[in-house]
C-alpha cells in the first residue's frame, strides 16, 4: 500500500509569492499555479519521486490545521506562533516573510514618552494576547481593541493611543502619521510540523525538512 502523501498548508496572500520559489529550490511542487486558482486543496510532487497536497488556507489558520493533524507541516509566521502557542514543532525558519512585530502610534503621543505605569490605554491590534502580555509587563492597564486589519486607522478616528501590528518597511505608518514606538519581535516564517505526524511519518518528513533546510541555506 503506498504511502499516503504529506500534507502541507500554506499561507495565502502576499508570504506565499515569497514561498512558491523556496518550495522550488526544495524540489516541491505545486501541480497547478496556486497563486491563481480558486482551488483550496492542490496536488504536488516531490523531485524524484512521491507526492505531497497543499492546503491553501488563512495565515492565520495554518498553526490550526497542523495542530490538529489536518496537515502534516505548514508554513506559518512567528507571530502566529507566538499569539495561539500551538502544539506543534519548530524545525526551521525559513528566513522568508521578514518583519517585526511593533507597538505604533501617533507620531505626537510617541514622542511625547511611553505610557506611564497605572495608566490606562486603548490598544487596537489582532495580537491580543502578545499586546496584552507587553503592556501588563509595563504595568499599564490596556483595552485591548481586536481588529483584523487596518489597524493603523484606529488611532486617527480616536478609537485608540496605539496599535500592536507588523511592519514591513514602515511605508503605512508614514502615510498615517504613526511612528514606532518599540519592536517586540522580530518575525520571519517558519516550518512547522504536527507531532503526531512527525512520529509515524518521520521516514517522509525527515528528507522533506533536510531538503527545505538546504534550499534556505542556498538563498542566503
Amino acid at each position: 500500500m503506498p504511502d499516503q502523501p504529506l500534507t502541507i498548508a500554506l499561507s495565502k496572500g502576499r508570504i506565499l509569492e515569497q514561498t512558491l520559489p523556496l518550495l522550488a529550490r526544495a524540489g516541491i511542487t505545486p501541480a497547478e499555479d496556486v497563486l491563481s486558482t480558486r482551488k483550496l486543496l492542490v496536488d504536488g510532487t516531490l523531485e524524484g519521486g512521491g507526492s505531497v497536497r497543499f492546503l491553501i488556507i488563512r495565515a492565520t489558520d495554518v498553526c490550526t490545521y497542523v495542530e490538529q493533524g489536518a496537515a502534516d507541516i505548514g508554513i506559518a509566521g512567528r507571530d502566529s506562533l507566538l499569539e495561539s502557542k500551538p502544539h506543534v514543532y519548530e524545525p526551521l525558519d525559513l528566513n522568508i516573510g521578514r518583519c517585526r512585530l511593533c507597538v505604533c502610534g501617533p507620531k505626537a503621543l510617541v514622542e511625547a514618552g511611553t505610557p506611564a505605569r497605572g495608566s490606562r490605554i486603548r490598544v487596537a491590534t489582532k495580537y491580543d494576547r502578545l499586546a496584552a502580555d507587553y503592556f501588563l509587563a509595563q504595568g499599564v492597564q490596556a483595552e485591548i481593541i481586536h481588529l483584523y486589519g487596518s489597524m493603523e486607522l484606529a488611532p486617527l478616528v480616536g478609537m485608540a493611543e496605539r496599535i500592536v501590528d507588523l511592519v514591513e518597511t514602515g511605508g503605512t505608518l508614514r502615510a498615517n502619521g504613526l511612528i514606532e514606538e518599540i519592536t517586540l519581535f522580530d518575525i520571519s516564517s517558519r516550518l512547522i510540523v504536527n507531532p503526531a505526524s512527525f512520529a509515524t511519518q518521520k521516514a517522509s518528513i525527515l528528507p522533506l525538512i533536510e531538503r527545505l533546510r538546504q534550499a534556505v541555506a542556498g538563498q542566503a
